[in-house]
């Protein structure tokens, strides 16, 4: 398994998945620093969720890679970074003036099944949900064109598009088993059409 140096950004309740875009704006004089420094060599460098009830940092995040960057009056910074491959911290190598930690490349395991029609489901699942959504907040709304077709791409951009769930979002990304990640997905937007699907009813019944 490759090991690596990688600094290291905790951001509270976000979690960065591959292939996913994470607009940032630096204004900590410390990750001001650390960008400056990122931005000469590799551009790259590791998000991991801080849970601030917990005060906990993840240990187990995602890397990122600076695309574009601005540089703003008063050395401020507006990135645009895109997710690449996930990783678990094995030590932090330093704290000061920014964490830096020693970090191991993770993968999902070969799948040993076909998973192609499990993500077909989760596929109808979210149309489901987004019709729904739809229909509830009287808007029109519809899927992004470029949801991803493959099984694990597809898991990691669902897993991304959940909001307000950080906990549950950190728990996908540590999976290393795309049919798992994709059937907790299949269950969280099942119980997400059963309840849209009550209030749709509801709505309709009063109207």
């Amino acid at each position: 398994m490759a090991v690596r140096e990688l600094p290291l950004f905790p951001l509270p309740d976000v979690v960065l998945f591959p292939d996913r875009p994470l607009p940032l704006h630096i204004f900590e004089f410390r990750y001001r620093i650390m960008m400056n420094t990122i931005l000469e060599t590799d551009r790259r460098f590791g998000v991991l969720m801080f849970d601030p009830t917990k005060g906990e940092v993840a240990t187990v995040g995602c890397c990122a890679e600076i695309t574009q960057f601005q540089r703003l009056p008063d050395d401020r910074m507006k990135m645009l970074t895109l997710g690449q491959q996930r990783f678990r911290v094995l030590n932090w190598v330093r704290e000061k003036p920014y964490r830096v930690g020693l970090v191991e490349w993770m993968e999902d395991e070969p799948p040993e099944q076909d998973l192609r029609p499990l993500a077909t489901d989760v596929e109808a699942l979210l149309k489901d949900v987004v019709k729904l959504s739809a229909k509830l907040t009287d808007q029109t709304m519809e899927l992004p064109e470029d949801v991803p077709d493959l099984p694990r791409e597809l898991s990691f951009w669902v897993a991304s598009n959940l909001y307000g769930v950080a906990s549950e979002q950190q728990t996908l990304l540590e999976m290393q088993d795309t049919k798992a990640r994709l059937e907790r997905e299949a269950d969280i937007l099942t119980s997400t059409r059963n309840h849209l699907a009550a209030r749709t009813a509801l709505k309709d019944a009063f109207n």
